[in-house]
């Protein structure tokens, strides 16, 4: 998956970084030095369509923050005590429903090179008594930044060191031959967002087909990678059922679901002022036009009945292919729980409990 980038700006904290010059070496592109990042942001912001332009631009520059922070998740829906490793922001891909169109001001693709101090951060956690679960793919795509720098081949020789965490690896893409001959021994789950081929052909510009995901995925397998997948976001249409069973079908021709360490299910849902950007950027799409109401959190969701009934959907056809596989929804409450999977993650220990017991049983991590 190539970066289309047509310029690299250069904050000046990291224009020593011996991997900054690398950087600009794969890429070959024109290249600016800045004192102040804010000027590029609001270059990008007064473009006429600031989420395309800022696809097209490269930030390299410091995380002055916290390299690993808990996932945002959102208030009164059941969280899965997720944890992000913050590499970079923004995507090269262009899904209709990406939220962060909506969360980065301005989006920008941007990468962190001080990953020095992230192997710190990650160094401490690894000695913590405590289980973690962290992905890449919360701020952007996990794998889009393998061509400029191999920081995911550089994660999993890390992960593979210890043993109290693992490293989810989530993607759009099918890039993974480099990945394969890898030592990673099971601490890093390679993960793909599945959808229906309507939402990868209408909604999802620039990403690999499903069948390129599913047959990543089973390399991955055949080099010994737990996999995950993740129907997020399901979006409603006109016999949209009927298109995610063939979806089942096709990911269980090709993958054992022994080797699946979790599903999660999503319905689609956004804030609302996501729903402006969509309609301009994506003038053909209509996804947020469907039946919506505002959620307890303020995001804008399908009608409970509704997200229920296409869950169900899907549930039954994954059980009766692979009923032992663990499965769970993102966000959603302890009724839509009941009412699909017949149980809350409460009798379970919680969902964190969940995820954590699967993992074990499919990796290699000390509980």
């Amino acid at each position: 998956m190539k970066l289309k980038i047509r310029k690299v700006y250069i904050d000046r904290e990291v224009a020593d970084f011996s991997e900054t010059m690398d950087i600009c070496r794969r890429i070959d592109r024109p290249v600016q030095y800045v004192e102040d990042p804010e000027s590029i942001f609001r270059y990008i912001n007064s473009s006429s369509d600031p989420q395309s332009a800022g696809k097209h631009f490269l930030l390299l520059t410091r995380n002055k923050g916290d390299f690993i922070k808990k996932c945002p998740g959102t208030t009164h829906y059941t969280c899965c005590n997720y944890h992000i490793l913050h590499i970079g922001s923004y995507c090269s891909m262009d899904c209709a429903y990406c939220i962060l169109q909506a969360y980065f001001h301005p989006p920008l693709l941007t990468f962190f090179m001080n990953q020095k101090d992230m192997e710190k951060e990650l160094g401490v956690l690894f000695s913590s008594r405590n289980v973690y679960r962290l992905g890449t793919g919360e701020f952007t795509d996990s794998l889009i930044w393998e061509d400029i720098s191999p920081v995911a081949a550089r994660l999993i020789h890390l992960f593979a060191g210890q043993e109290r965490a693992v490293l989810e690896l989530k993607t759009k893409t099918a890039s993974v031959n480099h990945l394969l001959g890898l030592e990673h021994r099971g601490n890093t789950i390679m993960s793909w967002s599945l959808n229906t081929e309507t939402i990868i052909k209408e909604q999802e510009r620039g990403t690999a087909s499903l069948d390129d995901r599913i047959n990543a995925a089973a390399d991955c397998c055949t080099h010994g990678y737990p996999v995950a997948f993740h129907f997020d976001p399901m979006i409603w249409y006109q016999g949209c059922e009927k298109e995610y069973d063939l979806v089942i079908e096709k990911l269980f021709s090709r993958i054992h679901p022994a080797d699946i360490v979790w599903i999660s299910l999503g319905s689609f849902r956004f804030m609302p002022q996501l729903h402006e950007i969509v309609e301009k950027r994506f003038p053909l799409s209509r996804i947020v036009h469907g039946e919506f109401i505002r959620g307890l959190d303020g995001k804008m969701r399908y009608f409970k009945p509704l997200r229920i009934s296409l869950y169900r959907s899907i549930v039954k056809k994954i059980r009766k292919i692979a009923p032992n596989v663990t499965l769970y929804f993102c966000m959603e409450d302890d009724e839509v729980w009941d009412k699909v999977l017949g149980y809350t993650p409460s009798a379970y220990g919680g969902l964190p409990n969940i995820l954590d017991m699967s993992a074990a049983a499919h990796c290699h991590l000390s509980i």
